[in-house]
């Protein structure tokens, strides 16, 4: 008897234990689940005290949102401010919580969920589970501040936001392996891009073969993109120097990555009429204009548009990978 109380109480040990692994393993989410999630409930009417789809205040409609994923949150937006880690509203992600303050009483009052584009969704007692712009006349005054919850996975770059005219072009490029960010989570999409990483950036496009890694006298087998330097110097994409460097290390001009990715992937600008792109700091007669032209016709994501194409500025990361995305997919 005594031996049977043994086992069933070592199978019941067992079974907790079992259960809290699977619960454990299925708690958390991505960033962008949660904001997909939260999105199937637009339209969903308010009511005071609610935390069902039936009907949702501000703060149940987080609890039950983050509750699909066995995410666990204080009931009033006042305690789930208390919760995750300060964010500045300039490096808002979609999935962070954002707060006000003053609404129907001091303090914090209301709370959302932000969606990218500097929007958030939340239940407003005035129209039920909607998307409005953190810029709106009523609540931009009121805006408290933001939490990143630790709970969550973000998918993109903690120093990206969402609303960047290069989002979806670094994303999708993320995604496919063709870049990548640092060890801290950031892109850095305002550094200049060298001409290295532009090789390196390029190859994983192209999947160029080298064939003599010293190629040029300042790269040798152990400097950084060696294979890829080779492999692109064989194309004549990029170029050397006539010293006989490649000089990795060196800037891009948004001029020179114009020109090195119309040479790359031979642009054919047949959607938009060169008549109807100009710039008034690039003339006709510009070493780089028919590739800048080019690049402009097909640009996805404003980068490249406007009155002036700054030929001369440092070519950014975010540049150089909205460049990629606008002539690959």
């Amino acid at each position: 008897m005594v031996r049977r109380k043994y086992i069933l109480t070592i199978l019941t040990l067992a079974i907790i234990m079992l259960l809290g692994m699977n619960a454990q393993a299925s708690s958390g989410a991505t960033n962008e689940q949660v904001v997909e999630k939260a999105k199937e409930f637009v339209g969903v009417p308010y009511r005071f005290g609610g935390n069902t789809p039936s009907g949702f205040d501000c703060s149940g409609f987080i609890v039950y949102v983050f509750d699909q994923f066995g995410i666990e949150l204080p009931r009033t937006s006042a305690g789930q401010f208390e919760y995750g880690t300060s964010v500045e509203k300039s490096d808002l992600q979609p999935g962070d919580l954002v707060f006000f303050k003053n609404t129907y009483k001091a303090g914090i009052s209301h709370a959302g969920i932000y969606v990218g584009n500097n929007k958030f969704i939340s239940a407003t007692s005035s129209s039920g589970v909607q998307i409005v712009s953190l810029s709106n006349t009523y609540w931009g005054p009121r805006y408290a501040g933001a939490k990143r919850l630790s709970s969550v996975t973000y998918a993109g770059f903690t120093d990206l936001a969402a609303d960047h005219d290069a989002y979806t072009a670094i994303m999708t490029l993320y995604k496919d392996n063709i870049i990548s960010g640092f060890s801290n989570n950031e892109f850095k999409p305002e550094d200049p891009v060298t001409r290295g990483q532009a090789a390196a950036i390029l190859n994983r496009v192209l999947g160029l073969k080298a064939t003599n890694l010293n190629s040029f006298k300042d790269v040798n087998a152990n400097t950084n993109f060696a294979k890829d330097i080779a492999a692109i110097k064989s194309t004549g994409i990029i170029s050397g120097f006539p010293d006989g460097t490649f000089r990795p290390n060196e800037n891009l001009t948004r001029a020179q990555m114009a020109v090195i990715i119309d040479r790359a992937f031979e642009i054919e600008s047949n959607k938009v009429s060169k008549a109807s792109i100009s710039f008034n700091d690039v003339g006709a007669n510009y070493w780089a204009y028919n590739s800048i032209i080019k690049l402009s016709s097909i640009d996805k994501t404003s980068l490249f548009t406007g009155s002036k194409f700054r030929a001369n500025d440092k070519a950014t990361r975010a540049d150089f990978s909205a460049a990629i995305y606008s002539v690959k997919y």
